[in-house]
Parts: structure tokens; sequence; C-alpha cells
């Protein structure tokens, strides 16, 4: 186990949640495997086949199901390429099906609305608006907006510089409407007291600390329902909506790809989904058509 973390780690990229989640998957299997006096080794089809029944027994829903069986490929891919094993027994070894489900995004007016209704009487209320913009104007994930550094921001130039998943780093446009949101935040964070090895963190609380996930949540949570909207928002939907939105302008799928820093092009092509039902809501809409005849 100790050499496949560091496979994933190192060769792989993953990040440290990521390997965690694996060695939480792999403990698991090697659980299931003890109980029916097998080694990892030596597993075979039907004792893998045998662990997802039992997944589905528990009720374990088809996309976890279907990612812990992933880190079980892997380990023993892992396996037969360090040659511990000369054939790999999840050849044959089939995921569960589900159904697609399209990510929730908010519309155009949906998200003025939601910056719209920023408290910037308060004192945290203009950081909490240029970081709303930001997040949108450059399909963020959160940990990228959290970890958003003043180093690797080139505002005369338009562009920052974020690190995603497996410490992969990319260059993003930034809007100037999210450029003069932040020049306006800077104006009170400079009034902040910065705690020590926080002094090149774009966003920080009033204690001069990095923000947390959670607390970005609870920001974003906080707006939404201010601006009465009812949809299940997290930060995520704003980068699914800034997404959603280039494609809806005409942006080409491997630019939209780029700057969400997607490895494969099949993960960005769920907005082509997205984009055939906003196309068919605007058809029946506004084609003469398909008014309705009295």
């Amino acid at each position: 186990m100790q050499s496949f973390r560091t496979y994933l780690m190192l060769e792989k990229s993953l990040s440290g949640n990521s390997v965690d989640a694996y060695m939480d998957d792999l403990e698991k299997l090697f659980n299931f495997l003890a109980d029916r006096g097998v080694v990892p080794q030596e597993a075979q089809l039907e004792d893998l086949q045998a662990m997802t029944s039992v997944l589905f027994d528990l009720g374990i829903n088809p996309r976890s199901q279907a990612r812990v069986l992933s880190g079980i490929r892997s380990f023993y891919k892992y396996l037969q390429m360090e040659k511990f094993i000369a054939d790999d027994p999840t050849e044959l070894l089939e995921s569960p099906k589900f159904g697609f489900k399209l990510p929730v995004f908010l519309t155009v007016e949906e998200v003025n609305a939601t910056l719209g209704v920023v408290d910037l009487s308060q004192p945290e209320g203009q950081r909490n608006k240029a970081m709303l913009e930001t997040l949108y104007s450059c399909g963020l994930r959160v940990s990228e907006l959290v970890d958003l550094r003043f180093s690797n921001c080139f505002f005369d130039e338009g562009f920052i510089k974020v690190q995603g998943k497996g410490s992969k780093q990319r260059l993003i446009p930034i809007s100037q409407a999210a450029v003069k949101e932040i020049s306006l935040y800077l104006l009170d964070r400079n009034t902040i007291t910065v705690k020590r090895g926080f002094e090149d963190i774009l966003f920080l609380n009033r204690r001069g600390n990095a923000l947390s996930r959670s607390m970005i949540f609870r920001i974003v949570k906080t707006c939404v329902e201010a601006a009465g909207i009812h949809k299940t928002v997290s930060p995520h939907t704003f980068r699914h909506s800034f997404a959603t939105h280039l494609l809806e302008g005409g942006a080409n799928l491997r630019a939209i790809q780029a700057m969400l820093g997607h490895e494969k092009i099949t993960t960005t092509e769920i907005y082509t989904h997205l984009d055939r039902d906003y196309l068919r809501s605007e058809i029946i809409e506004h084609h003469p058509r398909n008014a309705v005849t009295v």
C-alpha cells in the first residue's frame, strides 16, 4: 500500500485528498478479502464481484460504488505493472450503471442578482463581492479561490495563475469586472493586520488569515438566498455557470477545457448537454411554431 501511495503522489500527481480516498477504498477491499480468507495478490474476479454486491446491498449509491471500484482497478493495474501479479482480476469487472445528471447552473440574470445583493456596508462586503466575481469570471474551484495569491495575479496582462488538481498550474483570463472588484477590495485589505505566512494570500478573513472552504460555502448560500434563488447552489455552481455561459456564447470546447483545467475533454463535454437544453428552451420560447394558438 505504501508503494502504491507513493506511485499515486509522484507518478499520477494526485492531490492529498484523492490519495487518502484511494487508501480508504483499499482498506475496505483488504478487510473484505480478509473476511474471505484471501490475500489481495490472490484475489480473483469473483471475489471482487462479491464485494460489488456487498456495496450494492449496503445501499451505497452507484456513483460512490463506481469511485471505489475505480480505486481498486488502479491498485491492481499498479500490481500488474510492477509484476506483483501476472493477471489483472479487474479486467472484466463491471461498474454500476447510473443515470446522467446535469450540474446545476445559474443564469446570467441570477449571477447578477446574487452579486447585486452583497451588502457593501458590511466590512467584508467588498471582499465577498470580489470573491464571487472572481469565481464566476475565472471558473475557479473553491480550493483555487482560497489559495489565490498576489504573486500569481497579473492584472495588467489580464491573467491569473492557479494551482489546480494534481498540483497542475494554468493561466486563466480574468475579466475587467473582477479586476475592478478586487481593486476596491484591496482598499479594505490594506487596513487588516495580516498574520505571518498569509501575506501573499489574496482573500483574507478579518483576522488576517486565509478563508476556509466552509466560509466560502456560507457566503455563497447567504447571497443566493438573499437574491431569492431557489436552487441548490455551492461555489462550484459558479464554475458550472462560467463554463455554460462560455459555451452559450460560442466559445470553443477546447478553450473551456483549458480554462477549467480538465485533463480530459470528455469531462468538459458535459456542458454540451447543458447547451442543448438551453437551445431547446430558447426554441420552445421564441419559435413561432411553438406559440400556443387559441
